[in-house]
């Protein structure tokens, strides 16, 4: 069976002197596993096309473990990513995190867009990376079925006004005094309640529009992180080396 489809390489292994087994991220099709025999040759067809975070179309052939790459046609290379060790580190984070969420069938279409439009404005520098992070995390959890629960405090149904605690254990909120009820303590300005608001509920062509100050950013990347570790029930490879080059 033929299969011809748009892809990014969230992965390669490289497989004796010449081939390599690619993760690809597809729209329609989630996450395929493929052999791309002779890809590392100069020469090869397939050189430039399957490399990490390259952004192709492939045609496929289905074997019985792994998709066989027949042809691959350049759509987009992220060069700014290999001139930065925090770009590239990211870019690895985001991998991970997606291949943890195991996107099938359609589901591979949000967060492959979410992947291709956070890789450009890293690549470009038109975002700052922990921003970038944030919401990758957030938007990536939230659109995989884990979508936490922001329209007010659980206890008390305060809105807005002062700092809220947002509870990585039950995926919602609370306001300061419902907090200290029980014992826990606000991890979120004003600022950062806002953005988290926009990050999880805008559509996709708004989700990277806000401005908030670095304090509230700051706050924003720590919840971020914590719930998308909480999510995907263990830390990701990538992220202890991630945290040593960030700025």
């Amino acid at each position: 069976m033929q299969l011809v489809t748009p892809g990014l390489v969230l992965r390669e292994v490289k497989v004796g002197e010449s081939d390599r087994i690619l993760t690809i991220l597809t729209p329609e099709h989630g996450v395929l596993s493929c052999t791309a025999k002779g890809s590392l040759r100069l020469k090869s067809k397939l050189f430039s096309a399957c490399g990490l975070f390259c952004y192709s179309e492939f045609t496929l052939f289905a074997g019985r473990t792994l998709y066989t790459v027949d042809d691959a046609q350049v759509k987009n290379v992220f060069h700014g990513l290999a001139n930065r060790l925090d770009a590239m580190a990211l870019a690895m984070y985001m991998a991970e995190v997606t291949l943890m969420l195991s996107p099938s069938g359609k589901e591979g279409e949000t967060l492959l867009r979410l992947m291709l439009n956070s890789l450009y404005l890293l690549s470009e520098k038109k975002a700052l990376p922990r921003k970038i992070k944030a919401i990758y995390e957030l938007r990536a959890v939230s659109e995989a079925g884990f979508m936490p629960n922001l329209l007010c405090c659980r206890e008390c149904g305060k809105y807005q006004g002062g700092p809220f605690c947002f509870d990585l254990t039950a995926s919602d909120l609370l306001c300061e005094d419902c907090a200290a009820k029980q014992g826990l303590a606000p991890n979120l300005d004003e600022a950062a309640l806002t953005a988290l608001r926009h990050i999880i509920l805008v559509e996709d062509r708004r989700v990277f529009g806000y401005t908030i100050p670095p304090e509230s950013q700051r706050l924003l990347n720590a919840v971020a992180e914590q719930y998308a570790c909480r999510q995907l029930d263990k830390t990701p490879k990538t992220l202890e080396f991630l945290q040593t080059v960030l700025e």
